[in-house]
């Protein structure tokens, strides 16, 4: 499974508020193998319901601010594009995927901030033929990843994270297992 993963497609959320879309999203980045997510945010706690537990199988990292987030990853090679209704939007089949992509899903009732606008390489939007105005954010952010994954993937075939990070990933990942079932054994004992 982690020889599938993307590490040249990352999601930045900016101040999503909602637990549930939060969780959701993460869900949608594991399902479809993108392996990093950044949150700007001190602290979250996934929705076990909305997450199914992807959360586990996903590099989250924290941030601050915005800022710091956009400069780290442009500084690694990435192109951001935040998630905006402009004129000049991508949709997710017109996207440039020739090079690793940032995808920056804002706030649910505000969208990205005016911050994230100024730094970014550009703007993607999910194409809309009905009345509505625009969707749930972890449903565009779903819509988004699905294209975005798949073309970046006919560029680098099945996956890109490179073996030392699946492997440093990999041995993590037993390492919190192993704590979370001595404190699962150490529950049921009492």
């Amino acid at each position: 499974m982690l020889a599938e993963r993307l590490g040249s497609v990352v999601v930045i959320l900016e101040a999503v508020h909602r637990r549930h879309n939060t969780s959701a999203i993460l869900r949608s980045c594991e399902c479809f193998g993108v392996h990093e997510v950044h949150l700007v945010t001190s602290r979250f706690r996934p929705s076990k319901g909305a997450a199914r537990g992807a959360e586990r199988w996903l590099d989250v990292r924290y941030w601050d601010s915005t800022a710091e987030v956009m400069t780290a990853l442009h500084e690694r090679g990435f192109k951001i594009f935040v998630a905006d209704l402009t004129d000049d939007a991508h949709n997710p089949s017109t996207l440039p995927v020739d090079g690793p992509v940032a995808i920056l899903m804002g706030a649910e009732l505000t969208g990205v901030s005016d911050e994230a606008r100024a730094h970014a390489d550009g703007a993607i939007c999910v194409p809309m033929a009905g009345l509505t105005e625009s969707l749930n954010v972890s449903v565009a952010a779903a819509c988004i990843l699905q294209r975005v994954t798949e073309r970046r993937r006919e560029i680098v075939g099945d996956g890109d994270l490179p073996k030392a990070r699946q492997e440093a990933f990999f041995d993590a990942w037993k390492a919190r297992e192993v704590l979370a079932r001595q404190g699962l054994l150490a529950r049921s004992r009492l």
